[in-house]
């Protein structure tokens, strides 16, 4: 598409802008290129990549930007992923300092990815809601202590801890856990609470407190069936130019909100999609950018790591290091399986 001269204008124009937020214009160019060209051929070279849709004006400066067209086309075609040894060596580091469980290594590697990056990052869980409840066990810590563990026909899980005075016994909870068991054993996961109104009645005919324990196994329920997003990073859109404009801000803001719109994000094929901004429908702004990595667990479950920044964000380092940070959960569930 592009002859070598354009494509070397055009490189070094993304990868400045992206550094500086800067819309880059003929004289500077004219300094940063390895090979002679004069100001007009520069200009007439923008005027083409403009024609082509991969650079924009701004209204402040006769300088040119990339857009969305142009980032595509930039890590499509001359993207080179660049994450140092010693990024790497940090992170095996983090992770080996500490037996962490598998909730806290994704939801770490979400707060790493955020600061690594000075963008937001956001991480999606296993969706447990297209699974069964196969059986809930309750194991008992103290006298007054137990864990009831929910558990699923793919090995997903949930805790719920329960901590009772002298009026709901140990016995009361397994009598409950027993009865949730026979009734409930293979119901889709976002079935479950609208069968336990069913159930109540039955708790209640054979335990006293039953009003304490049914709410408490609701409780854990809509915990379980929930979306599984964590977030991390978000005031760091604070510091990027592009939402210095409140109203854009808040825009974003609402955005990281939607749990709906990330699991709609999430629906892509392959282990790594970039969405960019208006060639997004999803999205719906211009002026926001996605990077998603699968990470896999197993029995076919998945994950997504996703960092959420400006269209100027560097892609060549986020792709490389959501690559390999989602190689490290992967690596980290097998210890773990």
């Amino acid at each position: 598409m592009l002859n070598e001269r354009q494509t070397a204008i055009f490189k070094t124009i993304v990868e400045e802008f992206i550094r500086t937020a800067e819309p880059v214009g003929s004289k500077t160019l004219m300094n940063m290129l390895d090979f002679t060209c004069s100001s007009a051929t520069i200009r007439n070279e923008m005027a083409a990549l403009e024609d082509m849709g991969l650079l924009e004006k701004t209204h402040t400066s006769s300088g040119r930007v990339p857009s969305s067209k142009g980032y595509r086309y930039y890590v499509e075609n001359l993207m080179e992923k660049q994450l140092d040894e010693s990024v790497k060596n940090s992170l095996q580091t983090v992770f080996k300092e500490k037996h962490y469980t598998l909730d806290e290594v994704v939801k770490k590697s979400c707060d790493i990815l955020s600061q690594m990056t000075s963008l937001t990052s956001l991480v999606l869980g296993p969706d447990s809601r297209s699974q069964t409840l196969q059986h809930i066990q309750l194991f008992p810590i103290s006298d007054r202590t137990a864990v009831a563990v929910f558990i699923t026909d793919h090995g997903h899980t949930e805790n719920k801890t329960f901590q009772f005075d002298e009026s709901v016994s140990l016995n009361d909870i397994q009598t409950c856990c027993n009865l949730l068991n026979d009734k409930l054993s293979g119901t889709p996961i976002n079935h479950v609470l609208e069968k336990m109104d069913e159930i109540k009645p039955l708790m209640a005919a054979c335990v006293k407190r039953h009003e304490v324990l049914f709410e408490a196994f609701v409780n854990a329920f809509v915990r379980f069936a929930s979306d599984n997003v964590y977030c991390s990073g978000q005031s760091n859109m604070l510091y990027q130019p592009e939402f210095a404009d409140i109203e854009k801000l808040k825009g974003l803001m609402k955005m990281l909100e939607d749990s709906s719109l990330w699991r709609q994000l999430a629906d892509h094929e392959g282990d790594l999609a970039i969405r960019i901004g208006e060639d997004n429908e999803v999205l719906q702004s211009n002026n926001v950018s996605v990077v998603a990595s699968k990470f896999h667990i197993h029995d076919g479950e998945e994950g997504q790591l996703m960092i959420v920044g400006p269209t100027r964000m560097h892609y060549n380092q986020v792709v490389a290091l959501m690559e390999y940070m989602s190689r490290v959960i992967e690596e980290m569930y097998r210890e773990e399986s």
